[in-house]
């Protein structure tokens, strides 16, 4: 695969100022040069790297002759120094859908072939270039919807996750390493590190490694986001509260019971912490059977939510129908926060939730009121605080987190192990283990299988 040349349009499909075409591959300097010529008269192959040059754009006719069909410019990367790691062309054209259409067929009537899905970022990936996990941040970058997975992103794509396994790796390596020199030379006293030495310095892995571990639930709450359902008998405020949270008009919002009668979904950030938010139908006892299908759906989706915004009328004291609310809220697996609205009258019942619920906050849906304060309990929920996502090591998502799991528990059973006083070989296991799974985690051992699947959800040209 590494020795065709690919090629594709970089920039998204429609009118624009401008388009790219990236190609790379051992001839992407043969089919630039098919393709763009520099008003200066010398080939593109002598042009100096990393510079952009003005010049024509051409393709191809029937005859074999050249038509001129834009002015742009173009840029050559040479290998290793390019983002593939290969020999790389970026030709800049207009941005028309039929033009750019047309400078990609030159390219591959050149001798190019259209790339797949991530295999400019796959072959990056293949080359050293970066790592899977960078790989993965890149991808998370391209998607990101809030502020805090862009930098989380960045984050990742600056190599911070790759470091930290990098030197737990190592570690690990220096560790067999001496544990193989007492094993192969018993005689000889080769070794670098007595057992107390090594349990100490498996010991501090692990622990490296259970700190990774527990940076997952910080990366999965901003890359991943919190299934968050809000949830209420009918008419409290909950869509009210969606439209809120979401900043836009997404749900209807009236004064007559069972508006809301399907599942609404939308993405929202609050307090750092990406949420994949459900509005859900009033939960209560009715006849109405639309609106008890939307009931049902409300129950199914606080089943697998892992916050629950419960919603209350907090001029009203608790009356039967809402102590069995509270009782259905105890048997699900997700965090609830109360939320009391009407907190502002003159003879809230407040008091009366707040000795029910853990958490529990007034909010105002119109005013904002609250808001801040529920921002604030929802990243001390789910964030950690004392990471920095611009710039630690944050594990996004749950194949990286499985891999890292796997290394902590391996790292863990060979500390035991050498601390017991066994066998060094039978130690040398859980070590070994532990480097394969740090090496899936970041793709120094990974099979192709997984990386075809990871790139696949990349965009062509990308």
């Amino acid at each position: 695969m590494l020795e065709d040349t690919i090629a594709a349009i970089s920039t998204p499909r429609g009118k624009g100022g401008v388009a790219l075409l990236r190609v790379s591959g051992p001839g992407a300097l043969r089919v630039g040069e098919a393709v763009f010529s520099p008003a200066g008269g010398r080939p593109l192959s002598a042009m100096p790297p990393r510079t952009a040059v003005y010049g024509s754009i051409f393709a191809p006719e029937p005859d074999g002759s050249r038509t001129a069909v834009d002015r742009g410019l173009a840029v050559v990367f040479r290998a290793p120094a390019s983002y593939t790691g290969e020999d790389t062309v970026e030709i800049t054209c207009h941005g028309g859908v039929l033009l750019t259409q047309t400078v990609l067929a030159a390219l591959l009537a050149a001798g190019a072939r259209a790339a797949g899905p991530g295999e400019f970022t796959r072959r990056a990936f293949l080359n050293g270039k970066i790592g899977l996990s960078e790989a993965e941040a890149l991808a998370d970058l391209l998607e990101a919807q809030t502020r805090e997975q862009l930098l989380l992103a960045n984050g990742g794509l600056g190599g911070a996750t790759r470091d930290r396994c990098g030197e737990i790796y190592a570690r690990l390596r220096r560790i067999l390493a001496s544990v193989y020199a007492a094993i192969d030379y018993p005689d000889e006293d080769l070794a670098e590190m007595s057992r107390e030495e090594l349990t100490g310095q498996m010991q501090a892995c692990a622990a490296d490694l259970g700190a990774l571990c527990d940076s997952y639930r910080t990366g999965h709450a901003v890359a991943e986001g919190i299934r968050t359902v809000i949830c209420g008998r009918p008419n409290v405020g909950k869509s009210a509260l969606f439209n809120r949270l979401l900043g836009r008009e997404a749900a209807l919002v009236t004064d007559i019971e069972g508006t809301t009668r399907d599942v609404l979904t939308g993405t929202a950030s609050l307090g750092g912490v990406t949420l994949l938010l459900s509005d859900t139908a009033g939960v209560h006892e009715t006849a109405d059977p639309v609106e008890r299908l939307g009931v049902q759906r409300a129950l199914r989706e606080l089943e697998q939510a892992e916050l629950i915004f419960a919603v209350f009328d907090a001029a009203h004291e608790p009356d039967g129908a809402d102590e069995a609310f509270f009782r259905l809220l105890d048997s699900m697996p997700g965090q609830v926060v109360a939320l009391l609205g009407r907190c502002d009258l003159p003879t809230p019942c407040a008091a009366s939730y707040r000795a029910r619920f853990a958490h529990c906050l007034p909010v105002s849906a119109q005013s904002g009121e609250g808001l801040d304060a529920l921002a604030g309990l929802t990243g001390r929920l789910f964030l950690d605080g004392s990471l920095d996502i611009r710039q630690d090591a944050v594990l996004t998502n749950a194949r990286q987190y499985a891999a890292a799991l796997r290394a902590l528990q391996c790292a863990r059973a060979a500390a035991d192990a050498f601390a017991r006083g066994e066998p060094l070989d039978a130690c040398c296991a859980g070590a070994e283990e532990a480097m394969e799974a740090l090496g899936e985690l970041d793709g120094r051992a990974v099979s192709e299988e997984l990386v075809s699947e990871i790139f696949s959800h990349f965009c062509v040209g990308k």
